[in-house]
């Protein structure tokens, strides 16, 4: 298997080379670019077209979050494989976790992560499926449990907007219902834990979280745990 491609968008030069050192020493990582800011950063994604991008919010030149919904909305209507992008910074406020969303961010870490979950992190979200840093997945998930309201749509592009379950939904649920085992593992997933954490949790493998993890998206018909974590609460799976 050809390792995965990660190119590297961050301003701070030792948190940069620290980075890069560290991925290297990860077996399937490479670390094919870096750029210290945004205009560079674009030029490499476009040129290099890696699997993931680390990307981080305090950029100089403009922020992460414009970086990738520019980078993002470039390629809508392409059909060349999708760059994923995984923020990784100090910002945890309400307002950077979900415009980073709303700008098309794949993944959402903090910079305080260990190496060992970032490398779980980057596998996840090259995979195409969600990963969000513990930390801040209580803000995914009140803004998952909220009513819209006039101030979001006003500013919806500020905003993640999440839909009620309909009624072919709720008929997928019941046509594919999960295991016991399978509930434990969504439940664990909207309380936003990784899956070591998972692992840990049930005395289980992280194999066999990432099999559950697999089985449960395909009964619900989402692509990555994100929505999975918004259909369970939306349907009543999880409360």
């Amino acid at each position: 298997m050809s390792p995965m491609r990660v190119v590297l968008i961050e301003d701070h030069n030792l948190t940069r080379m620290g980075l890069q050192a560290a991925l290297q020493e990860q077996d399937g990582i490479e670390v094919v670019g870096e750029a210290a800011n945004a205009t560079q950063g674009l030029k490499l994604l476009e040129s290099l077209k890696p699997d993931v991008a680390i990307v981080d919010i305090g950029l100089p030149d403009m922020d992460g979050i414009d970086l990738t919904r520019k980078f993002k909305s470039s390629h809508t209507d392409t059909q060349e494989p999708e760059t994923r992008v995984l923020i990784l910074t100090m910002h945890d406020s309400e307002d950077s976790v979900l415009a980073a969303f709303a700008a098309g961010a794949d993944s959402y870490c903090m910079k305080d992560i260990e190496i060992e979950q970032l490398v779980e992190a980057l596998e996840v979200t090259q995979e195409g499926n969600a990963w969000i840093d513990p930390a801040i997945a209580s803000i995914v998930l009140r803004q998952v449990k909220r009513e819209p309201s006039s101030e979001m749509a006003a500013n919806q592009d500020r905003t993640v907007k999440i839909d009620a379950v309909g009624p072919e939904y709720e008929q997928v649920i019941e046509a594919y219902p999960l295991t016991e085992r399978e509930l434990e593992v969504l439940e664990l997933i909207v309380a936003g834990a990784s899956n070591a954490a998972i692992a840990d949790k049930l005395y289980i493998t992280v194999g066999t979280v990432k099999t559950h993890v697999r089985n449960i998206l395909n009964k619900l018909c989402v692509d990555d745990r994100t929505q999975a974590a918004v259909h369970a609460l939306r349907s009543g799976l999880i409360t």
